[in-house]
């Protein structure tokens, strides 16, 4: 999913502001199928809080070959999603998922739903500013607020909880990542740069996270996950409309069960995104569909499908 917010006041829009679209929590329940290339963060640095909803849906081939029977899988993810200033260059975001799963397979339904595994990530942002010129450092004007650059650097340290429930009996499904949580203590490690101009703009992130291992002795494969994008910005008289592109994708170690490797619980995956999204005075309503270019997931058994993910958030 790639999610992003504008700060509008008005009629006027904050185009210094960086960008961070396919920047914010995924749907973390932080299983492998869960992808990490949903990223942290906003379009701007607005402090916001708002409601997000993430559907996707997968293929698992029970078995090595064509004909063998397979299970559609199909995750509901439900947000409450905010960011928080703490003090000056340094502000929090935190999202609260509630996850409903539902799996047919030869037949037959079966479910699970509940609250998924709470966030938090602290940053810490680097902005530069525009030099000046030797005519102003001639003389100098201690009171003249510096101009921003476009250009600046965050990083984010983070904590994944295990609030969402595992349950034991279906770790053993062909996708692992059927679970409302983990179980474990993770931690999330973000490095991005963002560059934003007039009315075009840029962001990468890389993400890295540290899986803990939980009560049952079972531990998700450490995750390395990126993501760049583009993005505009047309502006009109009473709102601004903003469509990206995007690429992004997530790199999995394999799963481990009393501390002994699972065969083909690695993979890797990368995604295409496009996306748009209209910011109306203090609100801003967003939509965004994901499609995987090229992916390997569980030697091949599992098929990450597609991702759609809508949004409203209120800038504070």
């Amino acid at each position: 999913m790639v999610s992003f917010t504008i700060h509008a006041n008005n009629d006027s829009i904050c185009l210094e502001c960086e960008f961070h679209p396919d920047a914010w929590f995924c749907d973390l329940c932080a299983c492998t199928t869960s992808s990490g290339s949903l990223g942290f963060g906003t379009l701007n640095n607005a402090n916001f809080i708002g409601l997000r909803y993430i559907y996707q849906t997968f293929e698992s081939r029970n078995g090595i070959f064509e004909n063998s029977p397979k299970s559609k899988e199909i995750f509901n993810t439900y947000q409450l999603w905010a960011q928080v200033p703490v003090y000056k260059s340094i502000y929090i975001t935190a999202t609260v998922p509630y996850q409903d799963l539902n799996r047919r397979f030869e037949g037959e339904t079966e479910g699970l739903s509940g609250l998924g595994d709470v966030s938090a990530i602290g940053w810490y942002k680097l902005q530069f500013y525009k030099k000046e010129s030797s005519e102003e450092d001639a003389s100098v004007d201690f009171n003249k607020t510096k101009e921003p650059s476009g250009h600046s650097i965050q990083f984010g340290l983070g904590i994944k909880l295990p609030t969402g429930e595992f349950e034991e009996a279906f770790a053993n499904n062909v996708n692992p990542g059927f679970q409302v949580g983990t179980g474990s203590v993770d931690g999330i490690f973000s490095l991005r740069y963002d560059y934003s101009g007039n009315r075009f703009g840029i962001n990468t992130l890389l993400s890295y996270y540290l899986k803990g291992e939980n009560k049952n002795e079972y531990q998700f494969g450490n995750q390395m996950s990126y993501a760049l994008n583009f993005y505009s910005v047309f502006k009109q008289e009473k709102m601004n409309i903003i469509p990206f592109l995007g690429v992004s994708g997530d790199l999995y170690e394999p799963i481990r069960q009393f501390s002994e490797v699972l065969k083909d619980t690695d993979g890797d995956i990368t995604n295409a995104s496009v996306g748009l999204e209209v910011a109306i005075k203090n609100f801003v309503f967003g939509a965004n569909y994901t499609l995987p270019i090229h992916q390997n997931l569980f030697g091949n058994t599992v098929e990450a499908q597609s991702r759609t993910s809508l949004y409203v958030n209120y800038v504070l």
